[in-house]
């Protein structure tokens, strides 16, 4: 089973273009994709519908959209008729097989001064896959600060580890005849979480490596794909600052895909797409068997 996420930085690529069609063909052929900064009627953009266009580029996936605001950007009335028009700004999940339940957590957040700030989100969908049900989060942390990231990290963390106590985004529906949908314990979050490795907010979600035994597989912690498989380096590069594409310096890696300690075993293979352009970002997949 194959899983990517792509922050596709609302269709535009390093060559400042906007093009729905390389994103589709450098996610195409994975078996659950975490998308991250989807939009509609972004004036970035030209306001285009990503969402629409994702699907029409992507016909056989199902998928599943969460905006984590709307904002007034036109909305007026036509011949009588009010026609509502709102900036949209979320993450998407596309699988494979259908998506049996879906529900858009809203992280918190703080009211920002001089740099924008806005509504993040996490999508959790969950999915029956091979290695049996899953969840999958499309994640995206806030940019400015390492404070308000941990509160997100905790919020996340939370929701990922106590599902089957929560219920997820529905339970008894027995009450309406249908059939009671499973709690699994196994997760994949995966996303762009602004966060360097080893940072205190890294830490809340995966951990600390101790001297002796390194990073401990426990039922409270993440764990960091990469970390799991011994990718380092250069090969975790997941943004490049399109101001300066060519400078190493300003190459980082702040895209993650952490699984349950449940799925650890599960893990085969991690690697970056270094050849997609679609973004300021660059696809990580993982394989799991």
């Amino acid at each position: 089973m194959k899983l990517v996420t792509y922050n596709i930085q609302y269709g535009i690529g390093l060559d400042g273009q906007y093009d729905v069609g390389r994103i589709a063909d450098a996610v195409r052929g994975a078996d659950v994709i975490a998308l991250q900064e989807v939009t509609r009627n972004n004036p970035r953009n030209g306001g285009r519908d990503m969402v629409a266009e994702i699907g029409e580029a992507l016909p056989d996936y199902f998928a599943v959209y969460g905006s984590n605001f709307e904002a007034n950007i036109g909305s007026h009335i036509d011949n009588g008729r009010a026609v509502t028009k709102t900036f949209q700004l979320g993450n998407m999940v596309l699988s494979k097989t259908p998506i049996h339940l879906s529900r858009n957590l809203l992280l918190p957040r703080s009211r920002s001064f001089e740099m924008m700030n806005f509504q993040r989100g996490a999508l959790e969908a969950l999915i029956e896959t091979p290695l049996g049900f899953i969840r999958f989060y499309s994640i995206h942390l806030d940019h400015r600060s390492p404070v308000e990231r941990t509160s997100q990290i905790q919020f996340l963390r939370q929701r990922m580890l106590n599902y089957a106590l929560e219920g997820g985004a529905l339970s008894g529906v027995a009450e309406i005849g249908l059939p009671e949908l499973p709690h699994p314990e196994a997760f994949v979050g995966m996303g762009d979480f602004n966060m360097l490795a080893g940072s205190p907010e890294y830490v809340e979600l995966a951990g600390r490596p101790d001297h002796e035994f390194g990073m401990p597989l426990t039922a409270d912690f993440a764990v960091d794909a990469a970390v799991r498989l011994n990718v380092t380096g250069d090969d975790l590069v997941s943004w490049v600052d399109p101001k300066q594409p060519t400078n190493p310096d300003r190459h980082k890696r702040i895209d993650y895909i952490f699984t349950s300690a449940s799925l650890a075993r599960s893990l085969q293979r991690l690697w970056v797409d270094r050849q997609a352009v679609g973004s300021d970002h660059l696809p990580i997949w993982v394989e799991l068997g």
